[in-house]
């Protein structure tokens, strides 16, 4: 096949057979299959038009999805980065045709996320015409992920399976399984979280190292299904860390740190459930993970000797590795802090 855009061959994801009972979807930037998606939906809906604007913050992914899309499709783009926007995303951005600012750094993920939507809001008080694209919060977001179920699918006819993934804004693991158990109820779903996000009610453990924004969050996500989650893990930096390591050293697979925390409770699960395929949700490469993790690579635990708490409720877990049994529930607590 002969691609009309770069977009449209970097969204396809490859299957890698890990072991028995784990496979790993490699994705090369996962979100540009849901921004391509978005995109082109709102351009056929009207709801934008060629030419016009697009904004929204990222902490990495999103945005090289999003300025890819508007590549593809003729839009402009404009992202209000966070600071864990490395120096080649950000050349890569700009190179691409998008107009890049990134918020003052700050000690906590809380408050960079705040300092970006903040910034958003300001910016379109004075762009009337920008359309904010709202990745947390809009579920057109979904409508990617639905063709990489029927891939999903298409690979693994009738076998009982859980896919094991992110959280991050929820529309990746959400749209997926969203669409898996349109024809099998049965699909699971495992959901990763960092220790400090507010999704599963982790806000009160502080993990200093942590830097895997895109799996985690301190605002209310309404792209979060809670109630699509069969079961939550929640892991401290060293943990994915760990995961990430493994994951090379095992089996050649070079992923972002998500993908580490993926693989680490994918295992886990795998054991408890050898009946099952587990499939892992690899969002993205490790390269810009390179000094922050590989380099660190000698200070990783070995992963067949750990293993998570198993909690009852979100107050019970502890650090480093908590585990629970979600059973599709509702959202945890009510009246958290809503950003945007």
């Amino acid at each position: 096949m002969i691609h009309p855009h770069i977009a449209d061959a970097l969204k396809v994801p490859d299957l890698v057979r890990l072991t028995d009972g784990l496979v790993l979807i490699r994705f090369e930037s996962m979100k540009i299959y849901s921004a391509l998606a978005a995109v082109r939906h709102l351009l056929e809906r009207g709801t934008v038009r060629p030419g016009q604007t697009l904004i929204d913050s990222s902490s990495g992914i999103y945005a090289y999805a999003l300025a890819l899309a508007c590549h593809r499709y003729g839009m402009r783009c404009h992202i209000v980065a966070s600071t864990t926007v490395d120096a080649t995303t950000r050349a890569q951005l700009e190179i691409l045709g998008a107009s890049v600012e990134q918020v003052r750094p700050s000690k906590n993920l809380k408050l960079d996320q705040e300092l970006r939507v903040r910034r958003v809001k300001e910016i379109l008080a004075g762009h009337a015409d920008w359309h904010w694209m709202r990745q947390y919060h809009d579920d057109v977001h979904y409508l990617g992920y639905h063709e990489v179920a029927d891939r999903i699918t298409a690979a693994f006819p009738r076998t009982a399976l859980t896919v094991v993934g992110g959280v991050g804004s929820g529309a990746s693991t959400g749209g997926l399984v969203e669409r898996l158990r349109a024809t099998d109820p049965s699909v699971r779903l495992v959901g990763v979280q960092p220790f400090g996000s507010v999704t599963f009610g982790s806000q009160d453990h502080h993990d200093p190292e942590a830097i895997i924004a895109g799996i985690g969050s301190s605002i209310v996500f309404d792209n979060v299904r809670h109630h699509f989650y069969d079961t939550v893990h929640w892991l401290d930096f060293t943990h994915a860390m760990s995961g990430t390591i493994a994951l090379l050293r095992d089996h050649a697979v070079f992923a972002g740190l998500s993908t580490g925390a993926g693989y680490l409770a994918a295992t886990y699960e795998a054991r408890r459930h050898p009946d099952r395929l587990h499939l892992v949700v690899g969002a993205d490469t490790g390269h810009r993970y390179v000094e922050r993790v590989f380099a660190r690579h000698t200070e990783a635990l070995e992963p067949a000797a750990l293993k998570p708490a198993e909690v009852r409720a979100p107050e019970e877990m502890v650090m480093p590795w908590s585990r629970m049994a979600w059973r599709r529930s509702a959202c945890p607590t009510s009246g958290k802090e809503r950003a945007a």
